[in-house]
């Protein structure tokens, strides 16, 4: 567990890895690799938000909870499944949104890796899961792991927009100045919740807004198409 493949986040995050909780967290993952049980996402993609998108580049932070946890769904990125997999249902409510928002077309597929190439961090609080048991590694460390991460972008960037949906992702967020970044909040886009003011919400459209204001590239929501 290094960040090798994330040379700006191992900068500022290296020391983690030899924290306690860390040490906890490795023991723990590596006790239920010696069980046998399946872990999503694979482990070279454990850290996939990081390497996908640079802490100098990160312009928007979309935080999730939990990756999914069925054969072939995750692979490191907050509401991001592989080609080829049906696109979840609070995926398919972001793509209404910003269909409503911004008039894109909603693609095919639920691979969301060109919003992470172009500085859209894709966080999950917990990096990891057991095959079909939703929320198994929680509390185990992970959390204290991604708090940094926020805690980092926070402190070490400017003008980022945080998109923080549902209550989860807002208690996580809590420590983010909003004097320094812009904090939008909207019910989680799940079909549970969506119809609460997570339609309508216009965070993409916003979002967009402050990165011009800031003298940032705005980011280009259109997904392309996969072959």
């Amino acid at each position: 567990m290094v960040l090798e493949r994330a040379p700006s986040w191992q900068e500022v995050l290296g020391a983690e890895f030899a924290a306690p909780y860390m040490l906890a967290l490795k023991q723990f993952l590596r006790a239920e690799k010696d069980n046998h049980k399946t872990i999503y996402p694979h482990s070279q993609n454990w850290f996939h938000a990081l390497e996908a998108t640079p802490l100098d580049q990160v312009k928007v932070v979309i935080l999730g909870q939990d990756p999914y946890h069925q054969p072939g769904q995750a692979h490191g990125l907050c509401f991001s499944v592989q080609s080829g997999v049906k696109i979840p249902p609070s995926l398919v409510n972001i793509y209404k949104e910003l269909q409503t928002d911004l008039g894109v077309e909603p693609v095919n597929h639920g691979y969301l890796e060109s919003w992470a190439r172009q500085g859209v961090l894709l966080l999950n609080a917990v990096l990891t899961v057991e095959d079909s048991k939703a929320n198994s590694h929680q509390g185990k460390g992970w959390e204290q792991f991604t708090d940094k991460v926020i805690a980092t972008v926070n402190e070490q960037c400017e003008h980022v927009v945080f998109m923080l949906w549902g209550s989860y992702a807002q208690k996580k967020g809590a420590v983010i100045d909003p004097q320094r970044h812009l904090v939008l909040k909207a019910p989680h886009p799940s079909p549970l919740s969506a119809h609460r003011g997570f339609f309508g919400c216009r965070h993409f459209s916003k979002a967009n807004e402050y990165l011009l204001q800031h003298g940032k590239t705005p980011i280009d929501w259109q997904l392309p198409a996969m072959p």
